[in-house]
């Protein structure tokens, strides 16, 4: 009995040995194969790559303070409170079984990526219910944040998956900002949207900057220490990422936590702030997602968490927990099951587990986006011709 426990229990350390060997993961340098040892079609992935350079967003000035002016002109009293920065040009890069095969533009180059910072933030809420600091999303966020933030017959009963579905409805005013003043209704005035009767958390999904920002002053006071510094160590650090990038809150955001001042970051560029980050950084946490939260030997977030933020939520089938999910064949001709993060000006980080494939753009016409995920996939699926 005792050897066949021996053996079994030698199979499985040699198996998992021997798959931790097969999976790749990049170090401080990232190898690249060709399309050819990935059994690619290198026409159309060369397509791709053109396509994406070709279709630069122009909806976003390169200058984004004036960018992000223009896009948001139409908010009642809308300011810029946090850092922007000039951005570059499109670029991306496209990685399968782990490996570069495809690249374009200065990868290394740290810009703006506006909404795709929810997605790492939804992130930090999945390491807090990992450490049980938050024992369940279900868990209403007054019994956790107890300062008046959640307080009144409407935001009492806001959960935490209520703020990462973006389906609270949460009602106030935040470092400065009103919630209804975000993205708000083409008809009505003011007061009408200042007196509107409050959708019944968790029924009615409505993207809302404000209330993400609600959700990132919540985490902080869970975890009482900044995000960034919650990132850094326990995601991009053990990823390889690079130490570049940075997360910004508001001038007027910072929190007195335990004695010490810190600053609430935003979940996006709305109103200047957010991740600033380059493409290769933003593929190693997009490849941290496809191999499901594992980074090496080691979890840095539960499978369950990873798994959680591409289902469908209530309020919307094509969002999860600060994820958009393909489910609504947005991108027509692909599959349903592919999630992805989102920002403002053509930033993507595209999970496919299928294909064992990422893809990171930045700053492509997000109307093309359609077209440039075809000729990838197809890239993948049509053998035909290769090389």
């Amino acid at each position: 009995m005792k050897n066949k426990i021996l053996i079994v229990f030698f199979s499985f350390f040699f198996s998992s040995v021997a798959d931790a060997q097969t999976i790749y993961f990049p170090d401080t340098i990232w190898q690249v194969k060709t399309p050819a040892e990935m059994k690619m079609n290198q026409v159309l992935l060369d397509s791709a790559v053109k396509f994406a350079q070709a279709n630069e967003n122009k909806k976003f000035d390169r200058d984004m303070r004036i960018g992000t002016l223009k896009a948001y002109a139409d908010e009642p009293d809308f300011k810029i409170i946090g850092p922007t920065k000039e951005r570059g040009g499109p670029a991306g890069l496209i990685i399968k079984n782990g490996y570069i095969v495809a690249q374009w533009g200065d990868i290394n180059r740290v810009d703006m990526t506006n909404s795709v910072t929810k997605s790492f933030l939804s992130t930090v809420a999945g390491l807090a219910v990992d450490e049980r600091l938050i024992k369940n999303v279900t868990d209403k966020v007054n019994t956790y944040v107890w300062d008046g933030t959640f307080e009144g017959p409407h935001n009492s009963k806001i959960t935490w998956d209520n703020l990462l579905t973006q389906s609270s409805d949460w009602s106030g005013t935040q470092f400065g900002l009103p919630d209804w003043a975000d993205r708000p209704p083409k008809e009505g005035s003011i007061d009408d949207w200042k007196n509107r009767k409050l959708n019944e958390p968790g029924t009615v999904f409505k993207y809302n900057d404000v209330r993400v920002n609600v959700l990132a002053y919540s985490l902080l006071q869970v975890w009482r220490k900044p995000l960034p510094m919650i990132l850094k160590k326990k995601i991009m650090d053990p990823i390889g990422a690079s130490t570049t990038w940075r997360w910004y809150g508001y001038d007027n955001s910072f929190v007195n936590i335990d004695g010490i001042m810190m600053q609430s970051v935003s979940g996006g560029g709305h109103h200047g702030g957010g991740l600033f980050i380059s493409a290769s950084d933003q593929a190693r946490f997009g490849l941290l997602f496809l191999r499901k939260g594992k980074w090496k030997t080691q979890q840095l977030i539960s499978e369950k968490w990873v798994k959680a933020v591409h289902q469908s939520s209530s309020a919307n089938k094509a969002y999860g927990y600060m994820w958009w999910i393909n489910s609504s064949k947005k991108w027509k001709d692909i599959s349903p099951e592919i999630y992805y993060a989102d920002g403002a000006g053509g930033n993507y980080i595209v999970i496919d587990n299928e294909h064992d494939l990422v893809v990171v753009t930045r700053w492509i016409d997000e109307s093309k986006m359609d077209e440039f995920m075809n000729l990838v996939e197809q890239s993948i699926t049509n053998q035909s011709n290769r090389n």
